[in-house]
């Protein structure tokens, strides 16, 4: 493995835990809108734009908003949400995660984050990680969703590096899709059989180290 091997990290459920306050946050503008939502609905909202995803649940409850109220409940969800996130330290980084990257830095590998949240840069700070990437891409910098692989490809580009040689760490089904059709190496943290379109899956980051990448060659 060459050291302009890429490793590019989406957000939510891979470096820290946010999909309980994306949860919180959504189950409470679908109840009050009156539409059910459960952790099955809230499975097919990661990696998914605000927008798409308020057009999913106001689908799944049959229900329109003009323009003006779709607006303001999605600036309300970010709201609930954002106050959760105020809350985050470097305690709330997942397991294996710092280590991994701190690892990743010390060879001098490229490393980015590429990630659907509006709110990324907030989180990183508020988890202390916002010097460690050569290179972020959120939301405010795309304009495609995953699965398009827009956000991926971006993210290549400003490493100068192949995307056949980026290995992107997922634990969504869009971004895992985003990730093969923009011709990474798809690496699944999560659920085995969810993530089951990912080249390589782990439950997290305590289940490989450094040494399993060095095996793999570029996809192609």
């Amino acid at each position: 493995m060459q050291n302009q091997t890429a490793f590019i990290f989406d957000l939510d459920g891979v470096i820290v835990d946010t999909a309980k306050f994306h949860f919180l946050a959504w189950q409470k503008l679908a109840n009050k809108i009156g539409i059910d939502f459960s952790e099955k609905e809230n499975e097919q909202l990661k990696g998914v734009s605000r927008v798409k995803s308020l057009e999913k649940i106001l689908s799944w409850g049959n229900k329109t908003l003009s323009d003006q109220e779709f607006q303001r409940l999605m600036e309300e969800k970010n709201q609930d949400y954002l106050n959760y996130v105020q809350q985050m330290s470097k305690d709330d980084i997942l397991p294996g995660v710092k280590s991994f990257l701190d690892e990743l830095k010390s060879k001098h590998h490229p490393i980015a984050l590429g990630s659907a949240s509006k709110n990324a840069k907030t989180i990183l700070k508020c988890v202390d990680l916002n010097d460690t990437f050569d290179a972020i891409v959120d939301g405010n910098e795309v304009t495609k969703a995953k699965p398009n692989p827009e956000v991926f490809l971006k993210v290549a580009k400003l490493l100068n590096t192949e995307p056949q040689d980026c290995f992107v760490f997922e634990d969504s089904i869009a971004g895992i899709k985003a990730a093969n059709v923009g011709g990474m190496i798809s690496i699944g943290i999560g659920d085995k059989e969810t993530l089951r379109e990912a080249d390589f899956c782990f439950k997290n980051f305590n289940e490989f180290d450094y040494q399993f990448f060095k095996n793999i060659k570029s996809k192609t």
